[in-house]
């Protein structure tokens, strides 16, 4: 599997004008309440050929969530099940529940040329990034501290002891930043957005990213 993965930047340069370009993975990391999914959701409908990687997760459903589109809702037996059968590209604890990225679906989407996206808690981008050095990281990031916490407290699903532990955490992300290829400020959520979608298309465009068949089409023309 790691090998697969490794090969994906010789997969996009082949000789072969008929060889499958492999998708890109990007990863997106931020501190809980920083408004990950609220910028994905404007994003993604900006760009096309992208490919969602839906999370499994142990934690409780929340009322305005569906199973299958926000997580896969699983029950803590199911998710060791997967676990144990490696069937888990990465996973992590988080304020006492688990989450991880079910490891087929992303293989088949990159191997079919699609970019994919996966937004993970900072244990699972570290997880990835060790297994597929070429994924490429965002980093989510609040405007302060004080904001973060404002949003938290505003969502109303959380206790005041699991706020706080989510703060902690967000504090312990927030020093980690600069392990990130990019960091998009969420200050305004469409300006977040904006800066987001920029981010996806010039990685798109990077030069080591044409292959020869690329290059041979310009000619050609």
């Amino acid at each position: 599997m790691g090998d697969e993965r490794r090969s994906g930047r010789d997969r996009r340069t082949s000789t072969d004008p008929d060889a499958l370009k492999r998708g890109i993975l990007f990863v997106m990391t931020g501190a809980s309440g920083v408004g990950k999914d609220s910028i994905r959701r404007v994003a993604l409908p900006q760009l096309e050929g992208i490919h969602y990687s839906v999370s499994a997760t142990t934690r409780e459903r929340r009322p305005d969530e569906v199973d299958g589109a926000n997580y896969h809702f699983l029950t803590r037996e199911r998710f060791q099940e997967l676990l144990g059968q490696n069937g888990l590209l990465e996973h992590a604890e988080y304020v006492g529940d688990y989450y991880g990225t079910p490891y087929e679906p992303v293989e088949e989407a990159l191997a079919m040329g699609k970019d994919v996206l996966l937004e993970l808690e900072l244990v699972g981008a570290r997880q990835v990034k060790a297994r597929v050095p070429e994924a490429v990281m965002v980093f989510i990031a609040p405007p302060s501290m004080r904001e973060l916490e404002r949003r938290l407290r505003g969502r109303g699903t959380d206790s005041e002891e699991k706020i706080q532990k989510r703060l902690a955490r967000a504090r312990e992300e927030i020093r980690a930043m600069r392990e990130f290829d990019y960091v998009v400020v969420n200050e305004d959520l469409y300006t977040a957005a904006s800066v987001f979608v920029s981010v996806i298309r010039a990685e798109r465009a990077r030069a080591h990213r044409i292959s020869d068949s690329d290059i041979a089409r310009t000619l050609s023309g």
